[in-house]
């Protein structure tokens, strides 16, 4: 094979990634199409979004610069500051998580549950799905961090922190979808 064949075909790992987000894709486009669909049902009420969710989205927002600047350190060699960035991304998607549980509990402390209404139950789905996909990110995140703590890097092999870099971006980017999606649907 030659080079330049090489060059053009892509890693494995990268398209199993690709695979698994077109459909993690589909899976929201059909919960957002559910969304707009239930919207005109007799039943239907609208509610403010926590406030928390805007802290979130921030939070969300800055882990992907990070993620951003640590694949770019990796790939430099730089591997202190990999290593400070990774863990800073780890900590970031874990605090996103937590700002979308105390969002969570600010809706319920306003009689805003599940059982209330149609809205809030998609509300509440379509959140907790996007929010065990993010979980699924901090734990690779935290697995590429124990990678890097490890032991001393004698390969540096982008691949995997790229695909991690991916799927992070990805989920990012799809908060900030969903978040735009809700506070424009209302």
């Amino acid at each position: 094979m030659t080079a330049s064949a090489k060059r053009k075909r892509i890693h494995p790992y990268k398209f199993n990634m690709w695979l698994a987000i077109a459909g993690i894709c589909m899976f929201f486009a059909a919960f957002t199409s559910a969304y707009i669909v239930m919207e005109s049902h007799s039943s239907w009420q609208d509610f403010k979004l926590p406030d928390m969710f805007w802290f979130s989205t921030a939070i969300i927002i800055i882990s992907s610069f990070t993620m951003h600047l640590s694949v770019k350190s990796f790939k430099e060699h730089q591997m202190m500051r990999y290593k400070t960035l990774i863990t800073v991304t780890a900590l970031l998607g874990l605090l996103f998580l937590i700002g979308q549980g105390l969002g969570f509990s600010n809706m319920y402390s306003r009689g805003i549950t599940i059982q209330w209404n149609l809205s809030a139950a998609l509300i509440y789905i379509i959140v907790s799905a996007h929010m065990l996909h993010v979980l699924g990110g901090v734990i690779a995140l935290f697995i590429i961090f124990a990678r890097a703590y490890r032991r001393h890097t004698r390969t540096y092999d982008p691949v995997p922190v790229e695909v991690v870099a991916t799927y992070w971006h990805f989920v990012d980017g799809l908060w900030i979808y969903l978040y735009i999606f809700f506070l424009l649907i209302k």
